[in-house]
C-alpha cells in the first residue's frame, strides 16, 4: 500500500515511531482545510501563516513528547482544535476581534465568482457580501463561529462539533439560531439578496 493511501492514524503512529515523512504527508493531506479554517477566522494572510506554523509546532511537540494525543482517528479535528485555541489566544492578547475584510479569494457563501456577471451585478453582489459579513459579525460568538466554519471552511457539522467541543445537536441548534437571526436582520433592514 502506498504511503499516501495510509490512514491518518497509521501516519501518526509512523511519525511517532520516527518516520518524519509521515508528518509531511499528513500536512499535505490537510493543509488546505486547516489553512482555510484559520484564514476564515483572521482574514489576514501573514497572520494565517504564523498561526498555521505555530499549530504544527504544537502538533510536532505533542506527538514527539507523546502527550495529550488520544488516537481515535480524528487527526484533523484535533489539529483544528489546536488552531482554534491559538486563534483565541491571539484575540485575547490583542484584546480585539478583527473585522473580516472582503478579498478576491473569499466570498461569504461561495468561493467561486461568476465571471459572466456584468459590472453592475458584480458591484451589487460585492456590496451584498460586505453587508452580509457585517451582519454575521454582529451575531453572538457561537452562532458566528458555526456560520464561518460551515461556509468559509466547508466543514461538516460533525467536524465543527469536534473543534468547538460541543455536540452535533448543539452545533445544528447554533446554525438554526444564526440563520433565524440573519433572516430577521435582513427583513428588518430590507436588505436585497439577489438570487
Amino acid at each position: 500500500m502506498a504511503k499516501s493511501n495510509l490512514s491518518d492514524a497509521i501516519l501518526v503512529n509512523n511519525y511517532i515511531s520516527g518516520d518524519e515523512n509521515s508528518l509531511a504527508l499528513l500536512i499535505d493531506r490537510h493543509q488546505s482545510r486547516i489553512y482555510g479554517y484559520i484564514f476564515s477566522k483572521v482574514s489576514d494572510r501573514d497572520l494565517t501563516e504564523d498561526i498555521f506554523q505555530e499549530t504544527f509546532f504544537k502538533v510536532i511537540h505533542t506527538l514527539k513528547t507523546k502527550k495529550y494525543y488520544n488516537e481515535e482517528g480524528k487527526f484533523l479535528s484535533w489539529v483544528l482544535r489546536i488552531a482554534s485555541n491559538l486563534i483565541i489566544d491571539k484575540y485575547r492578547n490583542d484584546k480585539k476581534m478583527p473585522l473580516k475584510r472582503d478579498t478576491e479569494e473569499f466570498s461569504i457563501f461561495s468561493n467561486i465568482k461568476d465571471s459572466s456577471l456584468d459590472i453592475e451585478k458584480r458591484l451589487i453582489k460585492n456590496q451584498v457580501d460586505i453587508d452580509l459579513k457585517m451582519i454575521i459579525q454582529k451575531l453572538p460568538h457561537d452562532q458566528k463561529e458555526v456560520i464561518m466554519m460551515r461556509y468559509y471552511s466547508d466543514m461538516s457539522f460533525k467536524e465543527i462539533a469536534d473543534v468547538t467541543g460541543v455536540s452535533v445537536n448543539t452545533t445544528l441548534g447554533r446554525m438554526r439560531y444564526a440563520i433565524t437571526n440573519l433572516r430577521k436582520v435582513i427583513e428588518k433592514n430590507k436588505i436585497y439578496l439577489p438570487s
